[in-house]
This record gives structure tokens, C-alpha cells and sequence, in this order.
């Protein structure tokens, strides 16, 4: 079966080798007479599988030793709250604003913070710019910095992560990466904390992905739920709670998948960097070319994964979405908050989608020039 190309911005596409594998060990996992979503986390069987998952991703996104990788639930609505319950002290927070997502977590973080000090805000340009670090307002002795690295909903993306010492700050950066983990390296020398939703680039939803440095925990204030306690789930190796097991598993496999993929030389996340800048560059180039297609998005920043632009004749994008359908390229409609086409195109999203995506464009524009 030739299944559609899924633009989908999360949940999202998953490696079509990752399904079949899931499928084929659904009723009986590695001869354990068991599916997955059957066994205990702590079984020896879960155990290994998660144990497997755990080294993987600290392989594939080269996590230095003094960092714990937590398996957590809740998404990253949930990790708004989490951070500043674990990190805040209830002191200053400072938070930089360019888009939809880190406009939700500043508010969010009003409820456990002393004081949110917006740095910067690109909020005066529609969200189609990021802020450039050098003019950003950094407070003294915040307890942390936190910033969206990629704007799923806007499509922004920074392209290097800021240097906060640099800066004179001596906060830890937060990151939120939900919507381009494991597209790209991450600077850990630059990182205190990085946290993602699966749902959009790793697997399944259910999952959340946290990463955070040794020296961040067993800071929690006194109201934070012992669930949600980074120490705390740290010490249990992320099995204080029942954990999204299936998550772990399809994630797990994903990050298998990702191990096996190659570019010339590269391989793994640098691999998969090479193939995103490829897919990108192709998609943005048939927009920027077009008399039909526009991207509102500064050059500079741009994002790799979501890729949101719009019809000049906007009454024209029903019939733009039914033959997008028609030809298997589903789930182009754009974010509600913002209107207009969406192309989110992670990892699991091929090369030859983005050229289908693109050869429809011309089509459409050629036929209703």
C-alpha cells in the first residue's frame, strides 16, 4: 500500500519501518507472549526496552553523562508548569517570546514565578522575526531563561542557541524543542534544561521528553506535585508513576530508525540535519518563487520543521486543501490562530513528499494563475 505523505503538525508522522515493527511485535513482543501495552513497567521484559530507549536517545542527541533523561507525561502544556514548580524558586523568570507556544508558557509560569521578565518579544512583527540575543534585557539573578527553539504554530526557528553568558546572564536556558528535536544537534554547553512532546518528531503522544542537567534538581517548590518532581522521577529512573510505556516503545524504535539513517558520511541526527535543510530548502524556494504562495517568515529564521505560508487570493485555499487531498498530501490546513497552509515536515516526512507537495503547488498556481 502506498500510504499518503502526513504534514501533519502533531501528532505526526511516524517512520513507516517503526509502524510495521510495532505491528509485527503488537500480540507477542521478542517471544514474550506479551504486547507491550500488556506488560509491567517494572517486568525485566519493559525494563530492557527501556533501558535500550534510554541509551539510544542519549546516543543520538550526544546528552553529556551529568545530564538525566526523564520519560514523562503531560506534553509540553503540562511542562509550562512543571519547569517553573521545579526550577523558578519562586524568584524571577525571564523568558523570551516569539510565538504561540512560548506566549502560553510565560503566561503559565505568572502562577508559580515571583516576577516573568519578557527579554525580548517579537510579538511587534506578527511573530515572523526572532529577536536577536544582543538587544534581549536579561535580569539579575534570574532562576532561569526559557525560550521556544522552534515555534510549531509560526514558524520560527532559532538556527543557533543563544549564549547566555555571553549575554551576562548566568541563568540556565530552557528549551522548549518539542516540534524539532533530534532534527538538528543540541549545544549542550548551552542548555540546562530541553523538553519536548514525542508527538511530533519521536513517536506517539503520551510521551514527554525531558533532559535536564544535574544541578537543576532538588529545587521544587513545596507545592509541586512528588510526580513532577525532576529529583524525583530522576531517582525512580522515570518509574515513580506508571510511565506512557507504549510511548517509550514506539519512541524506543524511532530512535533505532534514526541510528540507521545516513547521509554520505553522516548518520544519525547529523544525517537527518543534511536531509531537513534539504527538504526545506526546496519547499521555501517553490514559495518564494511563486506569484500565488507567500511565507510572512524572516530568511534568517525560518524554520526546518513547520512551514506555514498562504494563498494571495485566500479564496481559493478550500479548493487549494481538496486537491491536496485528492493527490494524498493531508493536513496542510494551517493552525486556526493564524489561517493559511501549514507544512510540517519532521523527520519521518521523505524527501519525495515535500517534492509531491511542491510539484502540486505549480500545478495549483499554473491552473489558477
Amino acid at each position: 500500500m502506498k500510504r499518503p505523505y502526513n504534514f501533519s503538525a502533531g501528532p505526526a508522522a511516524i517512520p513507516t519501518e517503526v509502524l510495521e515493527q510495532a505491528a509485527a511485535e503488537m500480540l507477542d513482543w521478542h517471544g514474550s507472549g506479551m504486547g507491550v501495552m500488556e506488560m509491567s513497567h517494572r517486568g525485566k521484559e519493559f525494563l530492557s526496552i527501556y533501558e535500550q530507549a534510554e541509551a539510544d536517545l542519549r546516543e543520538l542527541l550526544a546528552v553529556p553523562a551529568n545530564f538525566k533523561i526523564l520519560f514523562m507525561q503531560g506534553g509540553g502544556l503540562a511542562e509550562n508548569a512543571i519547569v517553573p514548580l521545579n526550577l523558578s524558586r519562586a524568584g524571577v523568570v525571564d523568558f523570551v517570546v516569539t510565538g504561540s507556544w512560548s506566549q502560553k508558557s510565560q503566561k503559565e509560569a505568572r502562577k508559580y514565578a515571583s516576577e516573568v521578565n519578557i527579554v525580548a518579544s517579537s510579538e511587534d512583527t506578527s511573530f515572523t522575526t526572532v529577536p536577536d540575543p544582543a538587544s534581549w534585557t536579561v535580569s539579575r539573578g534570574a532562576s532561569y531563561l526559557h525560550i521556544c527553539s522552534n515555534e510549531t504554530i509560526n514558524g520560527t526557528e532559532f538556527h543557533e542557541l543563544p549564549d547566555l553568558k555571553a549575554l551576562g546572564s548566568d541563568a540556565p536556558l530552557i528549551i522548549d524543542f518539542s516540534s524539532h528535536v533530534a532534527s538538528r544537534p543540541v549545544d549542550w554547553s548551552r542548555v540546562g534544561l530541553a523538553f519536548g512532546g514525542a508527538q511530533k518528531n519521536l513517536g506517539p503522544a503520551g510521551l514527554t521528553l525531558v533532559i535536564v542537567r544535574e544541578d537543576l534538581l532538588g529545587h521544587a517548590l513545596p507545592a509541586c506535585p512528588s510526580a513532577f518532581d525532576y529529583r524525583v522521577v530522576a531517582e525512580n529512573q522515570s518509574m515513580f508513576n506508571t510511565p506512557p510505556t507504549w510511548g517509550i516503545y514506539v519512541a524506543g524504535l524511532t530512535f533505532q530508525w534514526l541510528k540507521r539513517q545516513t547521509e554520505g558520511a553522516l548518520s544519525g541526527v547529523a544525517a537527518m540535519e543534511q536531509r531537513n535543510m534539504a527538504k526545506a530548502d526546496l519547499l521555501y524556494k517553490a514559495i518564494d518563487s511563486s506569484q500565488l504562495y507567500v511565507n510572512k517568515v524572516a530568511a534568517n529564521c525560518r524554520s526546518r520543521m513547520n512551514i506555514p505560508f498562504f494563498l494571495r487570493d485566500e479564496s481559493r485555499n478550500e479548493a487549494f486543501l481538496v486537491g491536496a487531498k485528492e493527490r494524498g498530501l493531508l493536513q496542510l490546513k494551517g493552525h486556526k490562530s493564524v489561517g493559511g497552509m501549514r507544512a510540517s515536515i519532521y523527520n519521518a516526512m521523505p524527501l519525495a513528499g515535500v517534492q509531491a507537495l511542491v510539484d502540486y503547488m505549480r500545478e495549483f498556481e499554473q491552473k489558477h494563475a
